[in-house]
């Protein structure tokens, strides 16, 4: 039996906020034939007044997506959706994929939406392994090197959204790409993709007023990038007001900001969270081709296990964090670009970790020190020791770096107080 919201739009009714249950609307949920049409029709119906749209149990199949202001989207418990196989579906321009200039839509996308909540207890699965054999090769081939693919989830330009007790997983290259969005929460969500899965970082956010809190993150790139690659006309940040608790880190490249920190970040705060396993802890990183401040970063209560390194402030990024392939790369462009990366005012306390490698890292330029770096109640533990270059009124309060050898700190233009 249908329900009355069904009724309703199948008679080309107008429609209040109501359920839109997609089984109602024809979809099959048997995992081999496509329910776009029925999943889209849904969408559709909740562009006028808003309502939910529900996936009750089973395994539903689609081709990429678009939604709208208002709208829930509820994955009720046992329902997965999976994005198509076939490479051409995403594709803006159909051809071959792996042709230079390809690119592609996300599996769900929407720009300039207002009240738009992610929920239940289902999984959204990208069906990544058609596209990650490529990415890899490509990546082996040129180091650094992002081969072009969807994204699963891509929000432009909104406000008041919510993503809350859903798993992503297993996305062809980003899976929560949040872009410009202000007042977002994300609550409890799960992230899995596999630990060598090429550039698939479970959250990369920009915007303003966000609350990322008890998700579990198990990828194979950043674990959170928050994002400014873009410079605003008006000086404001393009990046600012996050807060990041509660969440547990596993594999993955650890909690980053940039690489692109051009439209600026500031007013970070990460508290009581868990690593394991993971290249890089806390992670600042930019470059003279992308970078602008950082500012007012504060770390509270982490803990780290086999993780390398603890801690990575850097302003020459490819080369010289954990997993990169080629050497530090001096600066490619000059002071009067504008795009020297400018960090200060970052403190770190409170943190517990061991490192097999090196237990971190703040390297900043001759012309652009790092500034004002305080770590207090640090406990690192290590192979090869902090190397801190190129910055300035960093102080320790309470650190102990223990190596199994030599010096626990290498110092090179290096202003620090509190040396053991």
């Amino acid at each position: 039996m249908k329900t009355i919201a069904a009724l309703l739009l199948s008679f080309g009714l107008p429609l209040c906020a109501a359920t839109f249950n997609v089984r109602e609307l024809g979809a099959t949920g048997d995992g081999k034939n496509f329910d776009t049409a029925a999943i889209q029709k849904a969408l559709d119906a909740c562009r006028a007044s808003g309502g939910t749209v529900e996936f009750p149990a089973g395994t539903y199949l689609s081709q990429p997506l678009k939604i709208y202001s208002k709208t829930t989207f509820q994955l009720d418990a046992n329902s997965t959706l999976f994005a198509s196989t076939n490479q051409i579906d995403f594709m803006k321009t159909p051809g071959d994929w792996l042709a230079k200039g390809a690119s592609f839509i996300p599996f769900i996308s929407g720009k300039d939406l207002q009240d738009v909540t992610f929920t239940g207890s289902g999984v959204i699965d990208g069906n990544g392994f058609v596209w990650w054999p490529e990415a890899e090769k490509a990546r082996q081939k040129k180091s650094g090197y992002t081969l072009p693919r969807p994204n699963l989830i891509v929000i432009e330009r909104s406000k008041n959204l919510r993503f809350e007790n859903l798993t992503l997983q297993n996305s062809p290259k980003f899976h929560l790409v949040p872009t410009d969005c202000n007042d977002v929460v994300i609550s409890n969500v799960t992230f899995l993709a596999p630990e060598r899965a090429a550039n698939t970082d479970a959250m990369d956010p920009s915007g303003h007023r966000y609350l990322i809190t008890k998700c579990k993150v198990d990828v194979g790139d950043d674990n959170i990038a928050i994002k400014a690659g873009k410079k605003g006309a008006d000086g404001t940040f393009q990046s600012e007001d996050f807060t990041i608790t509660d969440c547990t880190f596993l594999h993955g490249h650890g909690l980053s900001i940039g690489s692109e920190t051009v439209g600026g970040v500031r007013n970070i705060t990460v508290r009581n969270c868990t690593f394991e396993n993971t290249e890089n802890g806390i992670r600042i990183k930019s470059d003279t081709r992308r970078g602008g401040i950082v500012e007012n970063i504060f770390c509270d209560n982490i803990t780290m296990k086999n993780v390398n390194p603890a801690i990575t402030l850097t302003c020459v990024y490819q080369g010289t964090s954990a997993g990169d392939k080629k050497p530090g790369a001096a600066p490619t462009n000059s002071p009067s670009d504008g795009n020297i990366p400018i960090f200060h005012h970052i403190r770190i306390k409170n943190l517990t970790a061991t490192c097999p490698k090196a237990a971190g890292l703040i390297l900043g330029l001759p012309e652009s020190c790092i500034e004002n770096v305080i770590l207090e109640n640090v406990n690192i533990t290590a192979a090869k020791p902090f190397s801190i270059t190129h910055a300035k009124r960093v102080k320790l309060e309470n650190v102990s770096v223990t190596v199994p050898k030599g010096e626990p700190f290498k110092l090179e233009n290096a202003e620090v107080t509190g040396l053991k």
